[in-house]
């Protein structure tokens, strides 16, 4: 696990500086679930980046398949993003059932992302052709 290396990203010592608290906090304050989820976020965006250093690279044609690539990249991070602030216990307050005082479950909100991703990805399979 990246966060239980000795010396901090990539080797740091104990220097003081600002990357360096912010990993410790991160990595001392963050639930696991909340960190599996931070996995997904970096993936979504590097599939994403590899996807336009591609089509720079070696063109767009087709154009329509690229785009929906994109598409899916970006929207998968948009509504994972959605679900990491509705599982964030310091969220729960901002996201209650109606009618009661009582916070969303984690599992109401793993299936409306599970919902959301369904028709984000039916919509990406409808625009590629």
């Amino acid at each position: 696990e990246a966060c239980a290396t000795r010396g901090g990203i990539g080797g740091m010592s104990n220097d003081p500086s600002l990357i360096s608290v912010l990993w410790r906090s991160y990595c001392a304050n963050t639930d696991s679930l909340l960190k599996m989820i931070d996995c997904f976020l970096v993936y979504f965006l590097m599939v994403a980046a590899v996807q336009v250093v591609y089509c720079v690279v070696f063109g767009s044609y087709p154009f329509n398949a690229f785009l929906a690539g994109f598409m899916s990249s970006i929207g998968m991070f948009v509504l994972t993003v959605s679900l990491r602030s509705q599982v964030n216990p310091a969220n729960s307050s901002d996201f209650e059932n109606e009618g009661t005082n009582k916070p969303i479950s984690k599992e109401r909100a793993f299936a409306e992302w599970l919902v959301c991703t369904l028709v984000l990805h039916l919509t990406v399979i409808n625009f590629i052709g």
